[in-house]
């Protein structure tokens, strides 16, 4: 049986909506090994699919019926750490664990390109997928069939501080609420702020950060569904964030701290909880930069 580490991701980053996102050292893990029946599990309390709508099972199989290899079934332990439907990957570490898995069991046939390309498939957009997979930040492309990315490995003095509410968000009802069109002014506002993004963050120009996340594309439409999600940005501020941003389709809020900034997360969830908002946990995670691991075999 394999074993598979898996990191969170937090797409967007603001203004880079469907383009942007990152890997964090935050991990589901998956232990999988080829089978004659669907055996299907979790190691927690966390409730997963236990038939062949199991999304790690899903994608594994797709790689198989790729690769043109016989496809009996699988044998599936979850580790279910990131917390589903709040922004942080939680349906794109599945889809990487099945694809890695199952590239793994037959022995490395597709490259990083080739997984990269269908898991995009599978999920529609490459922005969890990608970082998912290959770590760091990564900016990427999807033409429909091909990822066109590039990812960047980060070492900064920077942590990621995912202030996580005790509510779901559906990625469906977080798209639902988006506008079909945008002025052209609000596209350019957002290619400009993305661009500064990732200039910013590795060239140490931190102090942009704040402008850099500001969107007119999601969050604006995405912040309605939140409930005291402007409270929450106000009080990262607040507490010395360089910049707060929706992670993904939300509802989780990121904020970037510098890791000199010793106390943030307990001064964060001090401020929530006087608030009133005491159902929000805050975590802080750095970059993962080597992305999906098999860690045994």
């Amino acid at each position: 049986m394999i074993k598979i580490q898996i990191p969170a991701t937090s797409a967007n980053l603001g203004a880079g909506f469907d383009a942007l996102g990152l890997a964090l050292s935050y991990y589901n893990y998956v232990e999988m090994e080829e089978s004659d029946c669907i055996d299907i599990s979790s190691t927690d309390e966390v409730r997963v699919p236990e038939d062949e709508n199991n999304l790690i099972y899903i994608s594994a199989k797709d790689l198989f019926n790729v690769c043109g290899k016989k496809f009996d079934g699988l044998k599936i332990r979850q580790t279910n750490n990131i917390p589903m439907a709040r922004g942080l990957g939680s349906s794109s570490a599945c889809i990487v664990a099945g694809l890695v898995g199952a590239n793994t069991l037959l022995g490395n046939p597709l490259n990083p390109d080739e997984i990269v390309d269908l898991a995009a498939q599978i999920e529609g957009h490459p922005d969890n997928t990608a970082p998912a997979l290959l770590g760091g930040i990564v900016t990427a492309v999807f033409d429909g069939k091909k990822v066109h990315w590039v990812k960047q490995e980060v070492y900064t003095k920077l942590k990621f501080a995912a202030i996580i509410p005790d509510f779901e968000l559906k990625t469906e009802k977080a798209r639902a609420c988006l506008p079909s069109e945008v002025a052209h002014k609000d596209a350019v506002y957002n290619l400009s702020r993305a661009a500064l993004f990732s200039a910013s963050l590795l060239t140490g120009k931190f102090e942009n950060l704040r402008t850099a996340v500001h969107d007119k594309l999601h969050q604006p439409y995405r912040m309605e569904l939140i409930p005291n999600a402007r409270e929450v940005f106000d009080i990262a501020y607040n507490h010395g964030a360089y910049g707060v941003y929706i992670s993904g389709a939300g509802p989780t809020i990121v904020a970037i701290a510098d890791e000199n900034n010793t106390y943030f997360a307990g001064k964060m969830k001090f401020s929530l909880d006087n608030a009133g908002l005491n159902g929000w946990q805050v975590r802080e995670f750095h970059i993962d930069n080597n992305g999906t691991q098999v860690i045994s075999e």
